[in-house]
């Protein structure tokens, strides 16, 4: 697991590139995922999503996935899961202080987030994990986060 998640990394760019074009087909599909439901279709697509997202990057199914601004080094594999920067002890070598044989989540984020177009949104601060939304979606969420406001209009129209 360990060394595909490496791998994520080096290729950031390219996941990059095809989590956008993914997105653009889930914000397409927003019209049917809606008709179909969120609550019924939460299940089935966590558990693809955890599949696939835990075997490229190691997923911790946070329900709040930083992936496309951590150079696809996901925060969550951080022993103290910090989710917006390394800790003070970062080794010389650049491995995490409490796994000495683990490469510091943060330094492969910065190392990603390098070769990925849109980089530099690894400075944007996070909020703390809501832990409620665990083992959830992140898929579905940007979803509905995306087209909440076009939602809204269609309500008020509809009023």
């Amino acid at each position: 697991m360990y060394a595909v998640r490496r791998w994520a990394v080096r290729h950031a760019r390219g996941l990059e590139m095809f989590y956008a074009g993914f997105e653009r087909v889930l914000l397409f599909l927003e019209p049917v995922i809606r008709r179909i439901g969120y609550k019924r279709l939460e299940r089935p697509v966590a558990w693809v999503e955890k599949k696939t997202k835990g075997f490229l990057f190691d997923c911790k199914m946070c329900g709040q996935c930083a992936l496309s601004r951590t150079g696809m080094s996901c925060p969550m594999n951080c022993p103290k899961q910090l989710r917006n920067g390394p800790c003070g002890g970062v080794r010389p070598n650049g491995n995490c202080e409490v796994k000495p044989d683990m490469k510091c989540v943060w330094v492969e984020a910065a190392e990603g987030a390098k070769r990925m177009k849109a980089g530099s949104t690894i400075q944007i601060v996070d909020e703390p994990v809501d832990r409620r939304l665990e083992g959830s979606s992140s898929w579905l969420r940007v979803v509905w986060l995306k087209t909440e406001d076009k939602r809204k209009a269609e309500q008020e129209d509809a009023a």
